[in-house]
Protein backbone atom coordinates (compact mmCIF):
# COMPACT_ATOMS: atom_id res chain seq x y z
CA UNK A 1 0.00 0.00 0.00
CA UNK A 2 2.94 2.37 1.17
CA UNK A 3 4.40 1.71 -2.39
CA UNK A 4 1.38 2.94 -4.28
CA UNK A 5 0.89 6.10 -2.22
CA UNK A 6 4.12 6.84 -2.70
CA UNK A 7 4.10 8.38 -5.88
CA UNK A 8 1.29 10.76 -4.70
CA UNK A 9 3.49 12.38 -1.61
CA UNK A 10 4.77 14.89 -3.67
CA UNK A 11 1.87 16.24 -5.21
CA UNK A 12 0.00 16.01 -1.75
CA UNK A 13 2.57 17.63 -0.01
CA UNK A 14 2.27 20.92 -2.73
CA UNK A 15 -1.11 21.03 -1.79
CA UNK A 16 -0.90 21.21 1.93
CA UNK A 17 1.55 23.52 1.77
CA UNK A 18 -0.07 26.01 -0.93
CA UNK A 19 -2.99 25.84 1.49
CA UNK A 20 -0.69 26.86 4.58
CA UNK A 21 -1.59 30.58 5.97
CA UNK A 22 2.31 30.84 6.40
CA UNK A 23 3.15 32.68 3.62
CA UNK A 24 6.83 31.71 3.62
CA UNK A 25 5.90 27.76 3.51
CA UNK A 26 3.64 28.69 -0.03
CA UNK A 27 6.26 30.59 -1.32
CA UNK A 28 9.05 27.47 -0.27
CA UNK A 29 6.82 25.02 -1.90
CA UNK A 30 6.39 27.48 -5.65
CA UNK A 31 10.40 27.07 -5.52
CA UNK A 32 10.15 23.80 -5.51
CA UNK A 33 7.96 23.34 -8.27
CA UNK A 34 11.10 22.11 -10.31
CA UNK A 35 11.96 19.24 -7.98
CA UNK A 36 8.38 18.14 -7.58
CA UNK A 37 8.14 17.61 -11.08
CA UNK A 38 11.06 15.31 -11.39
CA UNK A 39 9.34 13.37 -8.73
CA UNK A 40 6.36 13.32 -10.18
CA UNK A 41 7.33 12.59 -13.88
CA UNK A 42 6.66 14.36 -17.29
CA UNK A 43 3.28 13.10 -17.84
CA UNK A 44 1.67 13.04 -14.30
CA UNK A 45 3.09 16.94 -14.14
CA UNK A 46 1.12 17.32 -16.94
CA UNK A 47 -1.87 15.65 -16.17
CA UNK A 48 -1.88 16.86 -12.15
CA UNK A 49 0.60 19.39 -11.53
CA UNK A 50 -0.65 21.76 -14.07
CA UNK A 51 -4.30 21.52 -13.40
CA UNK A 52 -3.95 22.26 -9.87
CA UNK A 53 -1.44 25.25 -10.27
CA UNK A 54 -4.05 26.52 -12.71
CA UNK A 55 -6.76 26.63 -10.09
CA UNK A 56 -4.66 27.64 -7.46
CA UNK A 57 -6.22 30.76 -5.60
CA UNK A 58 -3.59 32.37 -3.89
CA UNK A 59 -4.23 35.90 -3.41
CA UNK A 60 -0.85 37.11 -2.16
CA UNK A 61 1.55 38.38 -4.50
CA UNK A 62 4.60 37.09 -3.96
CA UNK A 63 3.47 33.91 -4.51
CA UNK A 64 2.54 34.48 -7.97
CA UNK A 65 4.75 36.37 -8.70
CA UNK A 66 7.16 33.08 -7.70
CA UNK A 67 4.79 30.76 -10.11
CA UNK A 68 4.90 33.21 -13.03
CA UNK A 69 8.75 33.24 -12.86
CA UNK A 70 8.89 29.38 -12.48
CA UNK A 71 6.67 28.66 -15.33
CA UNK A 72 8.54 30.81 -17.48
CA UNK A 73 11.39 27.71 -17.07
CA UNK A 74 9.22 24.37 -17.15
CA UNK A 75 9.33 23.50 -20.56
CA UNK A 76 11.87 20.55 -19.86
CA UNK A 77 9.48 19.44 -17.09
CA UNK A 78 6.05 18.73 -19.39
CA UNK A 79 8.46 16.83 -22.08
CA UNK A 80 9.55 19.75 -24.24
CA UNK A 81 7.87 21.92 -26.60
CA UNK A 82 5.37 19.24 -27.81
CA UNK A 83 3.68 19.85 -24.79
CA UNK A 84 4.22 23.42 -24.38
CA UNK A 85 0.35 24.45 -24.57
CA UNK A 86 -0.04 22.74 -21.22
CA UNK A 87 1.57 26.05 -19.67
CA UNK A 88 -0.23 28.32 -21.10
CA UNK A 89 -3.39 27.98 -19.48
CA UNK A 90 -2.26 29.12 -15.56
CA UNK A 91 0.34 31.46 -17.30
CA UNK A 92 -3.36 33.18 -18.75
CA UNK A 93 -4.94 33.13 -15.41
CA UNK A 94 -1.57 34.83 -14.16
CA UNK A 95 -2.48 37.36 -16.94
CA UNK A 96 -5.17 38.93 -15.51
CA UNK A 97 -4.46 39.63 -11.92
CA UNK A 98 -4.37 43.08 -10.70
CA UNK A 99 -0.96 43.28 -9.71
CA UNK A 100 1.44 44.90 -12.33
CA UNK A 101 4.89 42.60 -11.31
CA UNK A 102 2.97 39.57 -11.19
CA UNK A 103 1.49 40.17 -15.00
CA UNK A 104 4.64 41.63 -16.43
CA UNK A 105 6.45 38.66 -15.11
CA UNK A 106 3.42 35.96 -16.75
CA UNK A 107 3.94 37.79 -20.08
CA UNK A 108 7.48 37.48 -19.90
CA UNK A 109 7.13 33.66 -19.39
CA UNK A 110 4.59 33.25 -22.71
CA UNK A 111 7.08 35.17 -24.68
CA UNK A 112 9.88 32.87 -23.45
CA UNK A 113 7.74 29.86 -24.00
CA UNK A 114 5.90 31.47 -27.30
CA UNK A 115 9.20 31.42 -28.72
CA UNK A 116 10.12 27.98 -28.33
CA UNK A 117 6.94 26.86 -29.59
CA UNK A 118 6.61 25.01 -33.16
CA UNK A 119 4.73 27.24 -35.67
CA UNK A 120 1.33 25.07 -35.74
CA UNK A 121 1.17 25.52 -32.05
CA UNK A 122 1.18 29.05 -32.11
CA UNK A 123 -2.11 29.24 -34.42
CA UNK A 124 -3.46 26.42 -32.47
CA UNK A 125 -2.95 27.36 -28.65
CA UNK A 126 -0.80 30.90 -28.42
CA UNK A 127 -2.85 32.89 -30.62
CA UNK A 128 -6.13 31.55 -29.49
CA UNK A 129 -5.00 32.17 -25.83
CA UNK A 130 -3.96 36.01 -26.61
CA UNK A 131 -7.40 36.74 -28.38
CA UNK A 132 -9.19 35.84 -25.09
CA UNK A 133 -7.05 37.70 -22.98
CA UNK A 134 -7.30 40.71 -25.84
CA UNK A 135 -11.22 40.67 -25.33
CA UNK A 136 -10.98 40.67 -21.90
CA UNK A 137 -13.87 41.75 -19.97
CA UNK A 138 -11.51 43.08 -17.54
CA UNK A 139 -8.87 45.56 -18.27
CA UNK A 140 -5.85 43.58 -16.76
CA UNK A 141 -6.05 40.86 -19.45
CA UNK A 142 -6.20 43.18 -22.36
CA UNK A 143 -2.92 45.23 -20.65
CA UNK A 144 -1.13 41.40 -20.54
CA UNK A 145 -2.41 40.46 -24.09
CA UNK A 146 -0.51 43.69 -25.64
CA UNK A 147 2.96 42.45 -25.02
CA UNK A 148 2.53 39.21 -26.86
CA UNK A 149 1.52 39.80 -30.28
CA UNK A 150 5.33 40.49 -31.60
CA UNK A 151 5.87 36.57 -30.34
CA UNK A 152 2.66 35.52 -31.90
CA UNK A 153 2.57 37.48 -35.50
CA UNK A 154 5.22 35.74 -37.03
CA UNK A 155 4.16 32.32 -36.83
CA UNK A 156 -0.04 33.38 -38.11
CA UNK A 157 -1.19 32.68 -41.96
CA UNK A 158 -2.11 36.09 -43.76
CA UNK A 159 -5.49 36.08 -42.93
CA UNK A 160 -5.02 35.95 -39.25
CA UNK A 161 -2.60 38.58 -39.40
CA UNK A 162 -4.23 40.85 -40.76
CA UNK A 163 -6.93 39.88 -37.92
CA UNK A 164 -4.14 40.64 -35.42
CA UNK A 165 -3.26 44.19 -36.63
CA UNK A 166 -7.25 44.81 -36.22
CA UNK A 167 -7.31 43.49 -32.96
CA UNK A 168 -3.90 45.31 -31.70
CA UNK A 169 -5.22 48.66 -33.54
CA UNK A 170 -8.48 47.93 -31.37
CA UNK A 171 -6.27 47.61 -28.38
CA UNK A 172 -4.70 51.35 -29.11
CA UNK A 173 -7.95 52.78 -29.23
CA UNK A 174 -9.27 51.11 -25.96
CA UNK A 175 -11.74 53.05 -22.93
CA UNK A 176 -8.73 51.95 -20.82
CA UNK A 177 -5.40 53.93 -20.64
CA UNK A 178 -3.81 51.60 -19.38
CA UNK A 179 -4.41 49.42 -22.14
CA UNK A 180 -3.81 52.23 -24.64
CA UNK A 181 -0.38 52.81 -22.51
CA UNK A 182 1.10 49.34 -22.82
CA UNK A 183 0.23 48.98 -26.98
CA UNK A 184 2.34 52.13 -26.83
CA UNK A 185 4.98 50.77 -25.25
CA UNK A 186 4.79 47.45 -27.06
CA UNK A 187 4.56 48.79 -30.59
CA UNK A 188 7.82 48.99 -31.15
CA UNK A 189 8.33 45.03 -30.66
CA UNK A 190 5.05 44.04 -32.76
CA UNK A 191 6.36 46.76 -35.90
CA UNK A 192 9.63 45.07 -35.83
CA UNK A 193 7.48 41.46 -36.88
CA UNK A 194 5.21 43.25 -39.13
CA UNK A 195 6.05 43.13 -43.00
CA UNK A 196 6.86 46.51 -44.66
CA UNK A 197 4.24 46.71 -46.86
CA UNK A 198 1.92 46.99 -43.60
CA UNK A 199 4.35 48.78 -41.82
CA UNK A 200 3.80 51.70 -43.72
CA UNK A 201 0.09 51.29 -43.52
CA UNK A 202 -1.65 49.91 -40.70
CA UNK A 203 1.18 50.47 -38.19
CA UNK A 204 1.62 54.29 -39.03
CA UNK A 205 -1.97 54.51 -38.91
CA UNK A 206 -1.73 52.97 -35.23
CA UNK A 207 1.25 55.55 -34.35
CA UNK A 208 -1.14 58.36 -35.29
CA UNK A 209 -3.71 57.57 -33.51
CA UNK A 210 -1.62 57.19 -30.19
CA UNK A 211 0.03 60.48 -30.76
CA UNK A 212 -3.11 62.25 -31.27
CA UNK A 213 -4.32 60.50 -27.35
CA UNK A 214 -5.91 62.99 -25.04
CA UNK A 215 -3.72 61.28 -22.32
CA UNK A 216 -0.07 62.74 -22.19
CA UNK A 217 1.34 59.54 -20.44
CA UNK A 218 0.43 57.37 -24.01
CA UNK A 219 1.77 60.30 -26.17
CA UNK A 220 4.85 60.37 -24.13
CA UNK A 221 5.08 56.33 -24.52
CA UNK A 222 4.94 56.62 -27.95
CA UNK A 223 7.29 59.35 -28.49
CA UNK A 224 9.49 56.92 -26.97
CA UNK A 225 8.89 54.31 -30.03
CA UNK A 226 9.96 57.29 -32.56
CA UNK A 227 13.20 56.46 -33.19
CA UNK A 228 12.91 52.26 -33.44
CA UNK A 229 9.75 52.83 -36.33
CA UNK A 230 11.85 55.66 -38.02
CA UNK A 231 14.69 52.97 -38.56
CA UNK A 232 12.53 50.31 -39.42
CA UNK A 233 10.66 52.63 -41.94
CA UNK A 234 14.02 54.24 -43.40
CA UNK A 235 14.98 57.50 -44.16
CA UNK A 236 12.16 58.56 -46.54
CA UNK A 237 9.99 57.08 -45.01
CA UNK A 238 10.78 58.24 -41.16
CA UNK A 239 11.21 61.84 -42.76
CA UNK A 240 7.39 61.66 -44.19
CA UNK A 241 5.60 60.18 -41.11
CA UNK A 242 7.94 60.38 -38.03
CA UNK A 243 9.84 63.71 -38.37
CA UNK A 244 6.72 66.11 -38.52
CA UNK A 245 5.13 63.81 -35.31
CA UNK A 246 8.47 64.44 -33.85
CA UNK A 247 8.95 68.14 -34.74
CA UNK A 248 5.04 68.78 -33.71
CA UNK A 249 5.21 66.92 -30.04
CA UNK A 250 8.36 69.08 -29.41
CA UNK A 251 5.81 71.87 -28.81
CA UNK A 252 3.56 69.29 -26.87
CA UNK A 253 1.21 70.96 -24.22
CA UNK A 254 2.65 68.33 -21.71
CA UNK A 255 6.30 69.11 -19.98
CA UNK A 256 6.22 64.97 -20.19
CA UNK A 257 6.02 64.85 -23.77
CA UNK A 258 8.22 67.19 -24.42
CA UNK A 259 11.00 65.52 -22.16
CA UNK A 260 10.48 62.92 -24.01
CA UNK A 261 10.87 64.14 -27.68
CA UNK A 262 14.24 65.85 -26.21
CA UNK A 263 15.62 62.33 -24.94
CA UNK A 264 14.61 60.62 -28.35
CA UNK A 265 15.74 63.35 -30.98
CA UNK A 266 18.91 61.91 -30.91
CA UNK A 267 18.39 58.84 -32.10
CA UNK A 268 15.79 60.02 -34.56
CA UNK A 269 18.58 61.89 -36.04
CA UNK A 270 20.08 58.84 -36.94
CA UNK A 271 17.46 57.37 -38.76
CA UNK A 272 16.37 60.20 -40.91
CA UNK A 273 20.25 60.99 -42.13
CA UNK A 274 22.28 64.35 -41.41
CA UNK A 275 20.32 66.50 -43.97
CA UNK A 276 16.35 66.58 -42.74
CA UNK A 277 18.29 66.82 -39.16
CA UNK A 278 20.05 70.60 -40.14
CA UNK A 279 16.77 71.49 -41.78
CA UNK A 280 13.64 70.45 -39.21
CA UNK A 281 15.00 68.19 -36.26
CA UNK A 282 17.90 71.49 -35.05
CA UNK A 283 15.04 74.19 -34.52
CA UNK A 284 13.40 71.40 -32.53
CA UNK A 285 16.38 70.53 -31.04
CA UNK A 286 16.79 74.37 -30.14
CA UNK A 287 13.12 74.47 -28.67
CA UNK A 288 13.82 71.98 -26.36
CA UNK A 289 16.62 73.97 -25.21
CA UNK A 290 14.94 76.94 -24.47
CA UNK A 291 11.81 75.13 -22.66
CA UNK A 292 10.37 76.69 -19.76
CA UNK A 293 10.50 73.83 -18.09
CA UNK A 294 14.27 72.59 -16.44
CA UNK A 295 13.41 69.26 -16.67
CA UNK A 296 13.12 69.39 -20.63
CA UNK A 297 16.28 71.50 -20.88
CA UNK A 298 18.44 68.79 -18.50
CA UNK A 299 17.13 65.92 -20.78
CA UNK A 300 18.17 68.03 -24.02
CA UNK A 301 21.65 69.22 -22.41
CA UNK A 302 22.57 65.76 -22.04
CA UNK A 303 22.05 65.18 -25.76
CA UNK A 304 24.09 68.52 -26.53
CA UNK A 305 27.22 66.53 -27.55
CA UNK A 306 26.14 64.14 -29.39
CA UNK A 307 23.57 66.15 -31.62
CA UNK A 308 26.83 68.44 -32.14
CA UNK A 309 28.81 65.16 -33.62
CA UNK A 310 25.92 65.12 -36.36
CA UNK A 311 26.12 68.64 -37.10
CA UNK A 312 29.21 70.78 -38.89
CA UNK A 313 30.98 72.87 -37.01
CA UNK A 314 29.40 75.89 -38.40
CA UNK A 315 26.16 75.05 -37.23
CA UNK A 316 27.25 74.00 -33.86
CA UNK A 317 28.36 77.43 -33.56
CA UNK A 318 25.71 79.15 -34.71
CA UNK A 319 22.25 77.69 -33.53
CA UNK A 320 23.56 75.23 -30.53
CA UNK A 321 26.00 77.41 -28.59
CA UNK A 322 24.14 80.51 -28.03
CA UNK A 323 21.87 78.00 -26.03
CA UNK A 324 24.48 76.32 -24.35
CA UNK A 325 25.85 79.64 -22.68
CA UNK A 326 22.19 80.70 -21.65
CA UNK A 327 22.11 77.08 -20.29
CA UNK A 328 25.56 77.68 -18.67
CA UNK A 329 23.64 80.63 -16.55
CA UNK A 330 20.63 78.66 -16.12
CA UNK A 331 18.52 79.28 -13.19
CA UNK A 332 18.67 75.46 -12.56
CA UNK A 333 21.65 74.05 -10.87
CA UNK A 334 20.41 70.91 -12.23
CA UNK A 335 20.64 72.22 -15.88
CA UNK A 336 23.77 73.46 -15.46
CA UNK A 337 24.93 70.24 -14.00
CA UNK A 338 23.74 68.14 -16.99
CA UNK A 339 25.37 70.58 -19.21
CA UNK A 340 28.89 70.40 -17.36
CA UNK A 341 28.61 66.61 -17.57
CA UNK A 342 28.81 66.75 -21.38
CA UNK A 343 29.82 69.90 -22.10
CA UNK A 344 33.61 68.85 -22.47
CA UNK A 345 32.74 66.10 -25.32
CA UNK A 346 32.15 69.56 -27.75
CA UNK A 347 35.57 70.14 -27.66
CA UNK A 348 37.06 67.67 -30.34
CA UNK A 349 34.06 68.82 -32.43
CA UNK A 350 34.89 72.51 -32.96
CA UNK A 351 37.85 72.22 -32.67
CA UNK A 352 41.27 73.73 -31.59
CA UNK A 353 40.49 77.61 -32.48
CA UNK A 354 36.58 77.28 -31.27
CA UNK A 355 37.26 75.68 -28.31
CA UNK A 356 38.90 78.12 -27.09
CA UNK A 357 37.24 81.37 -28.10
CA UNK A 358 34.04 79.51 -28.19
CA UNK A 359 33.95 77.34 -25.40
CA UNK A 360 36.18 77.88 -23.22
CA UNK A 361 34.69 80.92 -21.70
CA UNK A 362 31.60 78.81 -20.85
CA UNK A 363 33.78 76.19 -19.36
CA UNK A 364 35.84 79.02 -17.43
CA UNK A 365 32.19 80.00 -15.89
CA UNK A 366 31.13 76.54 -14.83
CA UNK A 367 34.22 76.07 -13.23
CA UNK A 368 33.06 78.70 -10.97
CA UNK A 369 29.83 77.88 -10.47
CA UNK A 370 28.69 77.96 -6.71
CA UNK A 371 27.41 74.56 -6.89
CA UNK A 372 30.17 71.85 -6.29
CA UNK A 373 28.32 69.25 -8.93
CA UNK A 374 28.45 71.20 -11.38
CA UNK A 375 32.44 72.14 -10.90
CA UNK A 376 33.10 68.27 -10.74
CA UNK A 377 31.65 67.49 -13.58
CA UNK A 378 33.46 69.83 -15.59
CA UNK A 379 36.80 68.43 -13.53
CA UNK A 380 35.56 64.27 -14.40
CA UNK A 381 36.03 65.24 -18.01
CA UNK A 382 38.98 67.20 -18.69
CA UNK A 383 41.14 64.97 -20.71
CA UNK A 384 38.14 65.74 -23.82
CA UNK A 385 39.19 69.09 -23.71
CA UNK A 386 43.17 68.51 -22.66
CA UNK A 387 43.58 66.60 -26.04
CA UNK A 388 42.22 69.65 -27.89
CA UNK A 389 43.80 72.56 -26.34
CA UNK A 390 46.73 71.59 -24.37
CA UNK A 391 47.79 71.06 -21.01
CA UNK A 392 49.20 74.35 -20.96
CA UNK A 393 46.13 76.69 -21.43
CA UNK A 394 44.01 74.21 -19.28
CA UNK A 395 46.35 74.35 -16.56
CA UNK A 396 45.84 77.79 -15.94
CA UNK A 397 42.24 77.84 -15.76
CA UNK A 398 41.64 74.59 -13.81
CA UNK A 399 44.15 74.55 -10.98
CA UNK A 400 41.72 77.68 -9.39
CA UNK A 401 39.03 75.33 -9.46
CA UNK A 402 41.04 72.53 -7.85
CA UNK A 403 42.19 74.70 -5.06
CA UNK A 404 38.83 76.37 -4.59
CA UNK A 405 36.96 72.26 -4.19
CA UNK A 406 40.03 71.13 -2.28
CA UNK A 407 39.05 73.81 0.34
CA UNK A 408 35.80 73.67 0.18
CA UNK A 409 33.63 74.02 3.68
CA UNK A 410 31.64 71.03 3.16
CA UNK A 411 34.06 67.82 3.35
CA UNK A 412 32.07 66.05 1.24
CA UNK A 413 32.76 68.10 -1.63
CA UNK A 414 36.77 67.56 -0.88
CA UNK A 415 35.88 64.08 -0.58
CA UNK A 416 35.00 63.95 -4.08
CA UNK A 417 37.69 66.32 -5.84
CA UNK A 418 40.33 63.81 -3.98
CA UNK A 419 38.64 60.92 -6.18
CA UNK A 420 39.54 62.51 -8.97
CA UNK A 421 43.14 63.84 -8.30
CA UNK A 422 44.65 59.96 -10.23
CA UNK A 423 42.29 60.52 -12.73
CA UNK A 424 43.96 64.17 -13.29
CA UNK A 425 47.33 63.09 -12.38
CA UNK A 426 46.55 60.35 -15.28
CA UNK A 427 44.92 62.90 -17.87
CA UNK A 428 47.74 65.76 -16.98
CA UNK A 429 50.91 64.43 -16.88
CA UNK A 430 53.07 63.77 -13.84
CA UNK A 431 54.80 67.46 -14.19
CA UNK A 432 51.49 69.00 -13.67
CA UNK A 433 50.78 67.25 -10.66
CA UNK A 434 54.42 68.01 -9.21
CA UNK A 435 53.73 71.58 -10.17
CA UNK A 436 50.32 72.11 -9.03
CA UNK A 437 49.04 69.19 -7.22
CA UNK A 438 51.20 67.35 -4.83
CA UNK A 439 50.66 70.25 -1.95
CA UNK A 440 47.46 69.35 -1.96
CA UNK A 441 47.26 66.33 -1.54
CA UNK A 442 49.74 66.52 0.86
CA UNK A 443 47.49 69.26 2.68
CA UNK A 444 44.17 66.52 2.89
CA UNK A 445 46.19 63.79 4.78
CA UNK A 446 45.69 66.80 7.70
CA UNK A 447 42.22 67.28 7.11
CA UNK A 448 40.46 67.34 10.29
CA UNK A 449 37.51 64.85 8.92
CA UNK A 450 38.55 60.76 9.36
CA UNK A 451 36.81 60.59 5.57
CA UNK A 452 39.19 63.24 4.02
CA UNK A 453 42.32 61.66 5.44
CA UNK A 454 41.75 58.08 4.20
CA UNK A 455 40.77 59.19 0.91
CA UNK A 456 43.57 60.91 1.01
CA UNK A 457 45.68 58.06 1.39
CA UNK A 458 44.16 55.77 -0.94
CA UNK A 459 44.75 58.85 -2.92
CA UNK A 460 48.62 58.67 -2.17
CA UNK A 461 48.38 54.72 -3.05
CA UNK A 462 47.03 55.37 -5.94
CA UNK A 463 49.29 57.61 -7.43
CA UNK A 464 52.15 55.64 -6.58
CA UNK A 465 50.62 52.93 -9.04
CA UNK A 466 49.86 55.90 -11.56
CA UNK A 467 53.80 57.33 -11.37
CA UNK A 468 55.88 54.56 -10.43
CA UNK A 469 57.64 53.91 -6.51
CA UNK A 470 60.53 55.91 -7.76
CA UNK A 471 58.77 59.20 -8.17
CA UNK A 472 56.80 57.96 -5.22
CA UNK A 473 60.31 58.37 -3.04
CA UNK A 474 61.14 61.55 -4.63
CA UNK A 475 57.82 63.40 -3.57
CA UNK A 476 55.50 61.74 -1.83
CA UNK A 477 56.98 59.05 0.74
CA UNK A 478 60.04 61.92 2.61
CA UNK A 479 57.05 64.40 3.14
CA UNK A 480 54.99 61.29 4.70
CA UNK A 481 57.15 60.34 6.72
CA UNK A 482 57.72 64.06 8.02
CA UNK A 483 54.27 63.78 9.66
CA UNK A 484 55.27 61.28 11.87
CA UNK A 485 56.88 63.57 14.26
CA UNK A 486 53.62 66.03 14.91
CA UNK A 487 52.09 66.59 17.83
CA UNK A 488 49.11 65.60 17.28
CA UNK A 489 48.30 61.15 17.42
CA UNK A 490 45.65 61.27 14.67
CA UNK A 491 47.79 62.84 11.92
CA UNK A 492 50.42 60.10 13.36
CA UNK A 493 48.17 57.33 12.87
CA UNK A 494 47.50 58.48 9.22
CA UNK A 495 50.93 58.43 8.70
CA UNK A 496 50.72 54.03 9.39
CA UNK A 497 47.74 54.09 7.19
CA UNK A 498 49.39 55.43 4.58
CA UNK A 499 52.46 53.07 5.30
CA UNK A 500 50.21 50.49 5.13
CA UNK A 501 48.92 51.30 2.01
CA UNK A 502 52.43 52.00 0.07
CA UNK A 503 53.95 48.98 1.28
CA UNK A 504 52.95 46.75 -1.31
CA UNK A 505 53.16 49.37 -3.97
CA UNK A 506 56.84 50.34 -2.97
CA UNK A 507 58.86 46.91 -3.35
CA UNK A 508 60.43 45.18 -0.80
CA UNK A 509 63.51 47.29 -0.69
CA UNK A 510 62.00 50.96 0.33
CA UNK A 511 59.65 49.25 2.77
CA UNK A 512 62.67 47.84 4.78
CA UNK A 513 64.62 50.87 4.32
CA UNK A 514 62.38 53.64 4.84
CA UNK A 515 59.63 52.89 5.30
CA UNK A 516 60.21 50.41 8.41
CA UNK A 517 62.02 51.97 10.74
CA UNK A 518 58.87 54.87 10.76
CA UNK A 519 56.38 51.79 11.75
CA UNK A 520 59.00 50.19 14.68
CA UNK A 521 59.78 53.82 16.18
CA UNK A 522 55.81 54.02 16.26
CA UNK A 523 55.30 51.12 18.48
CA UNK A 524 56.79 52.88 21.18
CA UNK A 525 54.66 56.04 21.01
CA UNK A 526 52.98 57.12 24.07
CA UNK A 527 49.82 56.83 22.72
CA UNK A 528 48.17 53.43 22.91
CA UNK A 529 46.33 53.63 19.73
CA UNK A 530 49.42 54.40 18.04
CA UNK A 531 51.57 51.78 19.37
CA UNK A 532 48.64 49.04 18.28
CA UNK A 533 48.38 50.36 14.70
CA UNK A 534 51.81 50.09 14.53
CA UNK A 535 51.14 46.42 15.71
CA UNK A 536 48.45 45.92 12.91
CA UNK A 537 50.94 47.69 10.05
CA UNK A 538 53.56 45.32 10.98
CA UNK A 539 51.53 42.67 10.24
CA UNK A 540 50.27 43.79 7.03
CA UNK A 541 53.96 43.96 6.39
CA UNK A 542 55.70 40.68 7.27
CA UNK A 543 54.19 38.69 3.81
CA UNK A 544 56.42 41.79 1.74
CA UNK A 545 59.70 41.13 3.56
CA UNK A 546 62.35 38.68 3.88
CA UNK A 547 62.44 35.97 6.67
CA UNK A 548 65.37 37.64 8.12
CA UNK A 549 63.97 40.78 8.37
CA UNK A 550 60.92 39.35 10.31
CA UNK A 551 62.91 37.06 12.57
CA UNK A 552 65.86 40.32 13.35
CA UNK A 553 63.44 43.50 12.73
CA UNK A 554 59.91 43.19 13.51
CA UNK A 555 59.38 40.13 15.94
CA UNK A 556 61.45 41.12 18.79
CA UNK A 557 59.55 44.60 18.56
CA UNK A 558 56.11 42.28 18.30
CA UNK A 559 57.27 40.62 21.13
CA UNK A 560 57.45 44.37 23.23
CA UNK A 561 53.96 45.08 22.06
CA UNK A 562 52.43 41.38 23.04
CA UNK A 563 53.77 42.20 26.57
CA UNK A 564 52.35 45.97 26.46
CA UNK A 565 50.83 47.48 29.97
CA UNK A 566 47.81 48.64 27.19
CA UNK A 567 45.11 45.33 27.19
CA UNK A 568 44.42 46.52 23.11
CA UNK A 569 48.34 46.75 21.83
CA UNK A 570 48.74 43.57 23.50
CA UNK A 571 45.86 42.00 21.51
CA UNK A 572 47.16 43.42 18.49
CA UNK A 573 50.73 42.84 19.16
CA UNK A 574 49.53 38.85 19.76
CA UNK A 575 47.75 38.74 16.97
CA UNK A 576 50.84 40.24 14.81
CA UNK A 577 53.49 37.62 16.79
CA UNK A 578 51.34 34.60 15.59
CA UNK A 579 51.31 35.76 12.04
CA UNK A 580 55.18 36.36 12.34
CA UNK A 581 55.30 32.71 13.69
CA UNK A 582 53.38 31.16 11.28
CA UNK A 583 55.84 32.63 8.33
CA UNK A 584 58.60 31.70 10.25
CA UNK A 585 57.30 28.07 10.50
CA UNK A 586 56.15 27.57 6.65
CA UNK A 587 59.45 29.19 5.58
Amino acid sequence: MAMIEEPLYPIALLIDELKNDNIQLRLNSIHRLSTIARALGEERTRKELIPFLSENNDDDDEVLLAMAEELGVFLPYVGGVQHANVLLRPLETLCTVEETRVRDKAVASLCRIGDQMREHDVVDYFIPMMKRLAAGEWFTARVSACGLFHVAYPSALEALKMELRVIYSQLCQDDMPMVRRSAATNLRKFASTVEAVHLKTDIMSIFKNLMQDDQDSVRLLAVEGCAALGKLLGPQDSVAHILPVMVNFSQDKSWRVRYMVANELYELCEAVGPQPTRSELVPAYVHLLRDNEAEVRIAAARKVTGFCRILNPEITIQQILPCVKELSTDSSQHVRSALASVIMGMAPVLGKDATIEQLLPIFLSLLKDEFPDVRLNVISKLDQVNQVIGIDLLSQSLLPAIVELAEDRHWRVRLAIIEYIPLLASQLGVRFFDDKLGALCMQWLKDKVYSIRDAAANNVRRLAEEFGPEWAMEHIVPQVLDMINNPHYLYRMTVLHVISLLAPVMGSDITCSKLLPVVIGSSKDRVPNIRFNAAKVLQSIIPLVDRSVVEKTIRPCLVELNEDPDVDVRFFGGQALQSSDQVMLMS
